[in-house]
């Protein structure tokens, strides 16, 4: 009797989770999320309460808060035929518009709290979401297994940092040196490095995608074997493996290029320098002492490095892109992986034609 239980264990070890046949997010996702999901509902009881009311006020909010959610709860099972406090053995439509909507009414129920309403349901339709990325597309599993292979695809990538690496640091060391570098970056709010660091990353996650679909189909050529076609879902499944397994390369040369700025501006950007460059010796952090000579950490030095390493990793992501032989290198790696867990896919679903599921 072939065990099918073993190959989908191994599909989601390998961060491929929708490899598995009747994969659903009703059945196989939410499900698995249930005490989470749970957590949460319960935890939901105190948008009942208001900072302006007293203790026996909000405790007695709370409850009834707690109450409400229960009575939610056991009117949904009901609905679906189940015993008032079963777990549910499977979350469907229902369940889901029951765990976003019922904890926002709180706040409305108890103080019309309209904005608090709004929040609380924005918020629970996000963590399903994020759910459904995390357990549906087994991230946490693609995350473990692009660390394991991570610096082993860096030195089979040697060739393109060679290459890449030098210009790359000299373009940076460019900027480094540049007194309105330090301006913009010393003076700019906090929110707006933020903002700043979400757009170039977020470039350079678009500039990575941009040609997933196409090597997807190529990698389904050179490993699927005989096995039948991949689908939409299962296609996307396997373009999220190859844009983490890229994107942990690419934070990895950014962070390395961050530390060398670090320690580089320490040792060669004095006081006197950031006074004439920001008219100030900054906001030291702390201070080391290296063969008695005071070394200095400012936030401006960490966030002009920051800055730097952002525009190079975009740099690297573009190389990345345009690269023919780091690609051919990446994905010669990235196929003889994938071969063996399609090999395996072709024996599950055989072994599932012969048992009938």
């Amino acid at each position: 009797m072939v065990d099918l239980s073993a190959y989908e264990r191994d599909f989601r070890r390998a961060g491929l989770p929708l490899l598995i046949e009747d994969y659903t997010a009703r059945e196989d996702i939410f499900t698995r999320a249930v005490p989470l999901l749970t957590l949460v509902f319960v935890a939901e009881m105190l948008g009942a309460i208001q900072a302006d009311w007293s203790l026996l006020q909000n405790v007695g909010a709370a409850l009834g808060g707690l109450a409400f959610l229960l009575g939610g709860f056991v009117l949904l099972n009901a609905l679906r035929g189940r015993p008032p406090l079963a777990r549910p053995r499977d979350v469907g439509p229902l369940e889901l518009t029951a765990f976003v909507l019922l904890p926002a009414l709180l706040p409305l129920i108890f103080g019309g709290q309209v904005t608090s309403a709004i929040v609380t349901a924005a918020g629970n339709l996000a963590l399903l979401g994020l759910i459904y990325l995390v357990i549906g597309y087994g991230l946490f599993s693609i995350l473990r297994w692009a660390l394991g292979r991570l610096f082993g695809q860096l030195a089979a990538s040697l060739n393109l940092l060679t290459r890449a690496v030098p210009l790359l640091l000299i373009f940076a060391l460019v900027l480094f040196v540049n007194t309105e570098m330090w301006q913009v970056f010393s003076e700019l709010p906090r929110s707006f490095l933020g903002w700043i660091g979400g757009l170039i990353v977020g470039l350079g996650l678009v500039f990575l995608a941009f040609r997933l679909p196409r090597e997807v189909r190529a990698l389904e050529r050179e490993a699927g074997g005989s096995g039948p076609a991949l689908d939409r879902r299962q296609r996307i499944n396997v373009g999220l493996v190859m844009l983490v397994s890229q994107g942990l390369q690419i934070l990895v040369v950014s962070l390395a290029v961050a530390g060398f700025f670090v320690a580089f501006g320490a040792l060669a950007i004095g006081p006197e320098v950031r006074e004439s460059w920001i008219g100030s010796n900054g906001n030291v952090l702390f201070t080391i002492n290296l063969l008695d000579e005071p070394i200095q950490i400012t936030e401006q030095l960490l966030r002009v490095s920051g800055g730097i390493a952002l525009f190079s990793g975009l740099y690297y992501a573009i190389a990345v892109l345009t690269d023919s032989t780091y690609r051919e290198e990446f994905l010669d790696e990235l196929t003889d992986e994938m071969r063996t867990t399609f090999r395996k896919r072709s024996e599950y679903l055989a072994a599932r034609a012969a048992t009938g599921a």
